[in-house]
């Protein structure tokens, strides 16, 4: 899986650091008004993800996946006139110690099969305004997030890295433009897999479930928030060892070159993930029964027949592997519940843990649970604990409704 010389890693490690980086987040508005993700906030400008990210969050590298809108553009070449934002030598844009990496989630439609989302990323702005220009003769409405493309996958991943882009598919076990969830039980039916960076596994799937695919075995996994306000963003990050956070270091970690990786994933228990089970449409509960009955029978619970499959369930139905295989180099996947989940942990709790440790990163990754104590108490300070741990008591998500953390626990182990 990897092609690093190992000599020059070891060469190299002394140089590297970890960044936490979520790299799927979205814009909800231009500053002009212009809608670009209609279910996005409208508080989800470029400049308002940049200070959330670099301020409140604390995350190292942001995606933001709707840089081909030319709105979006516009707010993005204010920001570098005005000297708040710097483009980097190495790609990507910086704002006070946070690196925004310029996306595109594009949806494909194979005929007779489905759509799914890809994920575009390129080095600088002037790359993704000539993408931009290549789009525009193939879209309906190149200033909308998420919309469609009449041209082939493989086509679009041409183009992609013709210009020097990386490619992603987005969630892609998920019933809603997943492209195993969606499209077709192998990406290679529709996807040239010499053209695919990583793979972004979505908040109802972790990578001991995609283990069950062995297609998926070269690739490295992502995590991230598809966030859709600025509360969700660093819902899911990974955490990345590079020389610095830049677009060229992003390539390289993903590809394990030069000592760069992805080193882990932090994402949601994906039974909270709100497409996790079959859902029955009919009488709105979710199904957990055994695969044979979800799959292929009526809902036990009132005979219905119309459902919306889950991840879990997808994913056993097209498996080549009884068992998951995990490479050896593939990232630790750490089960984290997003603090906002938490019971009890308000917006005035959250205040005291930010006016003592400055980031959501530094409440997750560095304060001590006795350091937490001080400002919040002891119970609180124990499931915030678990929830970096994943080792809260949940519930299962399903039809578009996440799961929940069920109740408080007091297992420190």
């Amino acid at each position: 899986m990897s092609n690093e010389n190992p000599d020059l890693a070891s060469k190299e490690n002394f140089k590297l650091d970890e960044y936490y980086a979520d790299l799927h987040i979205h814009i909800g508005r231009a500053t002009s008004g212009q809608a670009v993700k209609i279910t996005g906030s409208k508080d989800l400008t470029f400049a308002n993800i940049a200070k959330e990210a670099a301020g409140r969050k604390g995350i190292d590298m942001v995606g933001i996946i709707d840089c081909h809108s030319p709105e979006v553009q516009k707010d993005i070449m204010d920001c570098l006139y005005a000297g708040e934002m710097t483009e980097l030598e190495g790609g990507g844009i910086s704002y006070r110690g946070t690196t925004i990496v310029l996306g595109s989630e594009i949806e494909i439609y194979e005929e007779g099969k489905g759509a799914a989302h890809l994920l575009a990323y390129f080095p600088n702005l002037s790359v993704m305004q000539h993408f931009t220009a290549w789009m525009t003769k193939h879209m309906k409405n190149v200033n909308l997030s998420s919309q469609r493309i009449y041209v082939s996958g493989i086509t679009l991943q041409e183009e992609i890295y013709a210009r020097g882009g990386i490619m992603i598919p987005a969630h892609v076990f998920t019933p809603h433009k997943g492209i195993y969830g969606n499209v077709a039980p192998r990406m290679s039916e529709v996807l040239d897999l010499s053209m695919i960076s990583g793979v972004e596994l979505g908040l109802s799937a972790d990578s001991e479930m995609a283990g069950l695919i062995s297609e998926l075995d070269d690739f490295t996994f992502v995590t991230n928030s598809d966030a859709h306000s600025l509360g969700k963003i660093g819902r899911e990050y990974n955490r990345i060892r590079m020389k610095e956070p830049s677009f060229h270091e992003l390539v390289l970690a993903l590809g394990y070159a030069e000592g760069r990786r992805v080193t882990a994933n932090y994402g949601l228990n994906p039974r909270l993930g709100k497409y996790h089970r079959t859902y029955c449409l009919s009488c709105s509960l979710i199904l957990d029964q055994d695969q044979d009955t979800v799959i292929t029978g009526a809902c036990p619970y009132c005979g219905g027949t119309k459902k919306v499959q889950g991840v879990l369930d997808r994913i056993l139905e097209i498996a080549d592997r009884k068992e998951a295989w995990m490479p050896a180099d593939r990232p630790v996947y750490h089960y984290q519940v997003p603090l906002e989940f938490i019971p009890g942990l308000g917006k005035a709790t959250m205040k005291r843990l930010l006016d003592r440790f400055g980031t959501e990163m530094s409440i997750l990754h560095r304060a001590s649970e006795e350091e937490l104590a001080e400002v919040v108490g002891a119970g609180m300070a124990n499931q915030i604990v678990q929830s970096r741990n994943g080792s809260l008591l949940l519930t299962s998500g399903g039809g578009g409704t996440y799961g929940k953390v069920a109740a408080p626990s007091t297992d420190k182990t």
